[in-house]
């Protein structure tokens, strides 16, 4: 395993030890020699190399360089990658001490025999800079091969947590002709070195970010039972920068929310209370009219992030609730505002009748004491009625009022108690999954 690193190593760094005790004369001699002792003047070895019954092993390593694009919709990830593959090919091994201590050798890939890797995955693969021709050979016997490509591969997204979502895309390695018992691909180095290579090469830092990239086994059987292929799998697991979309969506909807709460200290008499509501109940359609055209959505136009929908949505749903309990208060105070008017209409009439039923009997009857007091006492009568019916009527605009009263302050803690819930059920799930995410890294 150590050679099998140190063979990496050489090739990434593009380690070359040339002569240093040969002159310009012996060296291209010797140069010339290797060359045809490698076969690369004619067709080199183009037979797959194998030793035992174990088959090719074909040696590969995949950096990811950069993340382009992330399509939620297409369900699929852009990346830059570099994939190196080296293999054992003693035919193609020399002594360097013969060749003037040259170890490292390069020459056309179109030469020799080069294993047919492809990843399962990938939708485009493009080579990200131009294709080199070329490969280098080893003294070791070990021909290296690199290449950087800008893949598109399919990648299924969950997105029940947007904007805080984490996905894991798999790249997967494998021959496309020969079984697992002709070819076996393996790894170089362990899932770490992996990942801190990827992190350290990394050049884009744009909306999605590189967590870990880990690295599994395992072989699938492609048409027969008996046809299997030996395949190296590559996880990686890239995670969203949440805050663009936190100051764009959450934070607006939240300020919303704050709103709808203050509202309540507005009196609750007038008109100007319902109108504010209403007013924010379109802001909130409005921002969700936006997010339904930028965000990832089905065929059907409806949005798949649960996490920012259902945020969304029980705003909304809190916010019109709220407008209809604001609707019912005014209708019980404004129905106690008519009963205390009628009350009053009521009273105002009976006096004026009472002093003109009055005044003609006192005139008539102004010289009969006994008339006298019958018309006091039946005045003063139909007062203490008429006050009596006052105060009843009052009293009755008064439960109105103190009823929408009552109600208008348990809503308003309900409202609060329920906000405060469900804010720290969404704020757990977040966190327990970064937690999780965290723990895995780790």
């Amino acid at each position: 395993m150590y050679l099998h690193w140190l063979m990496f190593a050489l090739a990434s760094v593009g380690l070359v030890s040339d002569a240093e005790n040969c002159n310009q004369t012996e060296y291209s001699a010797a140069y010339d020699k290797l060359f045809v002792h490698l076969g690369l003047d004619k067709n080199g070895d183009q037979k797959r190399p194998f030793y035992d019954e174990d088959g090719t092993h074909v040696y590969m390593e995949l950096y990811v360089s950069s993340i382009i694009d992330v399509n939620e919709k297409a369900q699929s990830l852009m990346t830059q990658v570099r994939l190196i593959t080296a293999w054992m090919n003693r035919n193609m091994g020399w002594n360097s001490n013969e060749f003037c201590e040259m170890r490292t050798f390069s020459g056309r890939k179109d030469k020799v025999w080069t294993p047919d890797i492809v990843i399962v995955e990938s939708i485009k693969t493009e080579f990200g800079t131009k294709e080199s021709p070329y490969l280098q050979f080893y003294d070791y016997g070990y021909t290296v091969l690199s290449d950087i490509l800008a893949l598109t591969s399919a990648c299924k997204m969950d997105l029940h947590k947007f904007p805080f979502d984490i996905h894991s895309c798999n790249m997967t390695l494998q021959s496309s002709a020969y079984s697992i018992e002709e070819l076996k691909v393996l790894t170089f180095t362990d899932p770490n070195w992996v990942t801190h290579e990827s992190k350290q090469s990394f050049q884009a830092q744009g909306e999605w970010e590189l967590v870990n990239i880990n690295i599994d086994k395992s072989n699938i059987s492609v048409g027969y039972e008996w046809d299997m292929k030996d395949q190296l799998i590559y996880q990686i697991t890239i995670k969203r920068r949440p805050l663009l979309y936190v100051i764009n969506i959450i934070l607006p909807v939240f300020f919303f929310l704050v709103l709808d709460v203050m509202s309540f200290f507005i009196d609750a008499s007038g008109a100007d209370k319902l109108s504010f509501k209403v007013t924010l109940l379109l802001s909130i359609s409005v921002l969700l009219l936006i997010l339904n055209d930028t965000l990832p959505s089905t065929a059907d136009k409806i949005p798949l992030i649960v996490f920012t929908g259902i945020y969304c949505s029980v705003v909304f749903s809190l916010i019109g609730i709220s407008i209809l309990e604001t609707i019912l208060v005014n209708f019980l105070m404004t129905r106690g505002v008519k009963k205390r008017s009628a009350a009053s209409l009521e009273t105002t009439t009976a006096d004026a009748i009472g002093s003109l039923q009055s005044s003609p009997d006192s005139v008539r009857d102004q010289n009969g004491e006994q008339s006298c007091t019958l018309d006091l006492l039946k005045q003063i009568l139909s007062e203490c009625l008429a006050a009596t019916q006052q105060n009843q009527q009052e009293n009755a605009s008064l439960c109105w009022t103190r009823v929408a009263r009552i109600i208008d302050v348990t809503f308003l803690v309900l409202y609060i108690i329920t906000i405060i819930v469900f804010l720290s059920v969404l704020g757990k799930i977040w966190f327990h999954s970064d937690v999780l995410l965290d723990d895995g890294t780790q």
